[in-house]
């Protein structure tokens, strides 16, 4: 299979993530599996890292499987199909959440979400809500009104917030 264009907003997102071995990270939305073919070769299992995709496509859920088998195949990388309100995950598992071009945080109050991100986020953790373009106003005042505390995040790609539960 010939090697997939990486856009730049998935390295962008990857950057921010930050991962290295033994990070636990959560991506919602996961799309094509972009930032997770850049995420999973930082993770080392053996460490306690890995990383949890999630989309509630079944098309995206399939093309990031496709794209990341050796992820999978190696245990690092479990995709599932999912919307964030009924994703079910053990509280505390992961260290890192991030999601990319997710519009239910400015659409909407995304309280129920939210909520879900809160309880599976390690003590410590941080979400990442980022954007290819710059994110509404709404973004950060939805997080505030939920009870986490953003700041701005940019870079070349993209811009966000980082947030933790106040």
């Amino acid at each position: 299979m010939a090697a997939r264009a990486v856009p730049a907003r998935a390295r962008f997102a990857a950057a921010v993530v930050g991962a290295r071995p033994g990070t636990r990270v959560l991506e919602v939305g996961c799309g094509p599996g972009a930032v997770a073919s850049l995420v999973c070769p930082r993770l080392a299992p053996i460490a306690g890292g890995g990383m949890v995709a999630v989309d509630r496509s079944a098309v995206a859920v399939a093309r990031t499987a496709e794209r990341c088998a050796a992820a999978v195949d190696d245990g690092v990388l479990t995709v599932l199909r999912s919307d964030l309100a009924g994703l079910r995950l053990a509280a505390g598992s992961v260290d890192v959440a991030f999601t990319l071009n997710v519009n239910l945080f400015w659409t909407r109050d995304p309280g129920p979400e939210l909520a879900v991100l809160r309880g599976v986020l390690a003590p410590g953790g941080v979400l990442h809500v980022l954007y290819e373009g710059t994110p509404p106003a709404a973004v950060a005042a939805g997080l505030r009104r939920n009870g986490w505390d953003p700041v701005p995040v940019s870079g070349d790609g993209g811009a966000g917030v980082t947030a933790r539960p106040a």
